[in-house]
């Protein structure tokens, strides 16, 4: 049994999953901000949002999170669909191709979009609380995401100095 194949086997469809849940979480976002505008005391009530003069404050604070959300929701799809056409060539059989160098600098810059974008949904919170109650998102700086992003932009170089080296031995061949 070689673990490695069943990884590369199981990971196209995982992917498929992963991009499906995000999609339904998209919806969840953009059917919340739908909800936020059409029964606004209905989901801020069910939210907890206290009445009083900071509600208005709180509220749009929300539902501007609740529009970055969806924009992450289309980051996180854009990392996905790029990983899944990567898997693909690994299983094909041929990882080291200029279209993955690329791929793999796409993610590196999606990630890195991402990282800017929880940044921004922390700084709209902090902006939208107020002394009466406060919007807290647990947004912690974590050092892991900006070593992921150094990581996917040198192993993109990696292997697009891969592919080269290989169209170089080729072409020798």
């Amino acid at each position: 049994m070689n673990t490695r194949a069943d990884a590369l086997a199981l990971s196209r469809p995982f992917l498929r999953v992963l991009i499906v849940l995000n999609l339904l979480y998209a919806a969840g976002i953009v059917l919340m901000f739908l909800v936020s505008l059409l029964a606004p005391d209905f989901l801020f009530d069910t939210l907890g949002v206290k009445h009083g003069d900071h509600r208005a404050q709180l509220v749009m604070g929300m539902r501007t999170m609740m529009i970055v959300g969806v924009l992450a929701a289309l980051v996180v799809d854009r990392v996905l669909r790029q990983l899944l056409a990567v898997v693909d060539t690994v299983r094909a059989g041929d990882p080291f191709v200029a279209s993955n160098a690329a791929r793999l600098q796409a993610i590196a810059w999606w990630v890195l979009a991402g990282e800017g974008l929880r940044l921004v949904i922390g700084a709209i919170a902090w902006a939208a609380s107020t002394p009466a109650q406060s919007l807290d998102v647990n947004v912690g700086f974590s050092l892991a995401p900006w070593l992921a992003v150094l990581l996917l932009f040198v192993l993109a170089r990696v292997f697009a100095q891969g592919t080269r080296m290989r169209d170089d031995l080729e072409g020798t061949v």
